[in-house]
Formats: structure tokens, C-alpha cells, sequence
């Protein structure tokens, strides 16, 4: 079980770093502290749904994390 825990917890770690620079892509570092000067834009289509897989991912891994954590002793 410990083992099954870790693999999985390393998988979504990778998915979870995968899905945030997906994110990240076309923004610029000064972008990320309100420079560039653009205007707040909602997220649709696609963006929208790697914002909740990266989501749901986090908080997997937060539950695994967890588990491996009460399990393991």
C-alpha cells in the first residue's frame, strides 16, 4: 500500500507541474506581478478546464499525501 502511494503521489506530482506550466504558457515573468499592462480576462475553453484539472490534481494530491502520511506508520 505504501508503495502504491507513492507511485501514485509521483504521477500526480507530474501531472500537477505538467498542467501549471500548460498554464503558464504565452505569459511573460513581469506578467505575473501585473506588468504587460493587459486587462483581467475570464477563462474560457480550454483554460478553463486545465485551471479545474490543475484543481482537483492539488487536492489529490493533498489527500494522498495524507493518507501516505497516517498509513505508512
Amino acid at each position: 500500500m505504501k508503495t502504491f502511494l507513492l507511485l501514485s503521489n509521483i504521477v500526480i506530482a507530474i501531472t500537477v507541474i505538467v498542467l501549471v506550466l500548460i498554464q503558464g504558457r504565452g505569459a511573460g515573468l513581469g506578467s505575473a506581478w501585473g506588468g504587460g499592462g493587459e486587462f483581467f480576462q475570464t477563462r474560457r475553453g480550454i483554460e478553463k478546464i486545465t485551471l479545474r484539472l490543475t484543481i482537483f490534481f492539488i487536492i489529490l494530491f493533498f489527500i494522498i499525501s495524507l493518507l501516505n502520511l497516517f498509513i505508512s506508520r
